[in-house]
């Protein structure tokens, strides 16, 4: 049985303007100790999915339905006081920006400290102690004297690490990491993601990361989701992504990375823009950039179907399997000949 099963989950927001469809059926499943990466441009409904599944939402203007199993409980159906239980416990969230994420006004210490006596019944000193122990845990230097600082004396690689001790006081089942790299530079990104993947073996647990990144998906990932105007357009293992892609906004998420050995005109872009989703195409949501597109593709939704004979990797999309293997070794064979 999976950790958390998503199934068929809808996010609409109520606004002056209609209704914004930010998620609109989307269903994935993931096993503890895995990582999901869940990728797709800047309003793909990537990070209201997780927040959904947080119920943190605001609920005056916000309609939800489907279900989100977690340990065989649908936390959409859950009461208030049970989803605070589970959340900082049993799921916890790193936020894109640590810097709105903690009191600027409080010690780091004491928001480590809070946090576990808010869930477990311990003692100041024994949850100072712990909190300790996870300051170290995620390479803080000097963590007994860096305790009683505030976040404005750390860097934004270092906040970020204070974020992850946070999310891991109670030992959660899945943590879920919206753009957790974003806002770092390369060489921090690296250490980031590395100690995600290193606490992960340590800890056991699952994790869900958000990102617009392939580099990082690609880096820690085991499944992923790719997304499109709220929809699931591509879901597959990680190597089979990279390997044998399916949907064109995948290729094009693809022909879009930049490569330290090719020059920058050879990137492909994706023409057009993102759909509003007060009022989404017709048909396959993608059609109005697709340089593939058919008759059926403005008319009719495709279904998320498996790729060819491989019943782990499905996508959404009209093309038959021949063309998009053919399209597909053109994207790669692209990228392969711009390394070369």
């Amino acid at each position: 049985m999976a950790l958390l099963e998503v199934r068929d989950l809808k996010t609409h927001f109520r606004t002056d303007d209609g209704i914004v469809k930010a998620v609109d059926g989307v269903s994935f499943s993931i096993e503890k100790g895995q990582t999901l990466g869940i990728v797709g441009e800047s309003g793909s409904g990537k990070s209201v999915t997780c927040l959904t599944i947080m119920g943190l939402n605001p609920k005056r203007n916000t309609i939800s339905s489907g279900e989100a199993i977690f340990k065989g409980e649908n936390l959409l159906a859950m009461s208030s006081s049970r989803l605070r239980d589970i959340r900082g416990n049993d799921i916890a969230m790193i936020f894109q920006d640590p810097m709105t994420s903690l009191n600027p006004v409080h010690r780091i210490g004491a928001q480590l400290v809070e946090a576990i006596q808010l869930h477990r019944d311990v003692t100041k000193r024994q949850a100072r102690a712990r909190a300790l122990e996870l300051l170290n845990a995620v390479g803080i230097p000097r963590a007994e004297r860096r305790i009683d600082d505030y976040p404005h004396q750390f860097s934004g690689g270092m906040r970020q690490r204070v974020m992850i001790a946070m999310a891991l006081v109670n030992d959660p089942d899945l943590l879920i990491a919206d753009e957790p790299t974003t806002a770092l530079d390369v060489t921090t990104q690296a250490q980031i993601l590395t100690l995600m993947t290193d606490l992960q073996k340590d800890f056991g647990s699952a994790i869900i990361i958000i990102t617009h990144d392939l580099g990082v998906i690609a880096e820690v990932a085991d499944d992923v989701v790719v997304m499109y105007a709220a929809k699931v357009a591509e879901h597959a293992p990680v190597d089979n992504l990279f390997k044998r892609p399916h949907h064109p906004y995948t290729w094009g998420l693809l022909g879009s990375l930049p490569r330290l050995d090719a020059d920058v005109e050879r990137l492909v872009q994706i023409r057009g823009q993102p759909p509003s989703l007060l009022n989404p195409p017709r048909g396959c949501r993608f059609h109005p950039r697709c340089p593939y597109v058919m008759g059926i593709c403005k008319t009719v939704e495709p279904e998320l179907l498996p790729a060819g004979d491989e019943a782990d990797h499905v996508q959404a999309c009209h093309l038959d399997v021949a063309t998009k293997d053919r399209e597909a070794a053109k994207v790669l064979a692209g990228t392969m000949a711009e390394a070369s």
